[in-house]
């Protein structure tokens, strides 16, 4: 029986997975307000939030089903590589998000604090990417 961190990564799976296919979701129900992190020098920024909506969804269904998991958890990480630049224009241009819940003007600690989590969360689906 596993034991410390290794007994909760079976339930943390089920937490990453779901959490992935709700945020995808969400880039189709209120797309608008990822558009307004699209950095400006990327094209086509509806389209890149519905591809990357549809990239969630997809890793989220994948790293619930076991034989695509190890995919799955790869591909994760090549979409939280493939997001960051928002992230990173978001923490740098002090974008607010018009229609965001609770005014969309995050604390500079928030728009930062986001960097570093993209860290914890490639660490996280790099986790399931041992077949064991």
């Amino acid at each position: 029986m596993p034991t410390g961190l290794a007994a909760l990564k079976r339930p943390l799976l089920y937490v990453m997975g779901p959490a992935y296919v709700v945020a995808g979701l969400l880039h189709f129900v209120v797309p608008a307000l990822y558009v307004q992190i699209v950095p400006p020098v990327l094209p086509a920024p509806l389209a890149l939030v519905y591809l990357s909506g549809l990239a969630e969804v997809a890793v989220g269904v994948g790293l619930l089903w076991p034989p695509t998991r190890r995919y799955a958890a790869w591909a994760t990480i090549a979409l939280l590589l493939a997001i960051f630049p928002a992230n990173v224009y978001m923490a740098t241009s002090g974008v607010a998000v018009a229609g965001m819940p609770g005014g969309g003007d995050p604390s500079p600690l928030a728009r930062w604090g986001r960097l570093p989590l993209q860290g914890v969360l490639i660490l996280w689906a790099y986790w399931y990417t041992d077949p064991t």
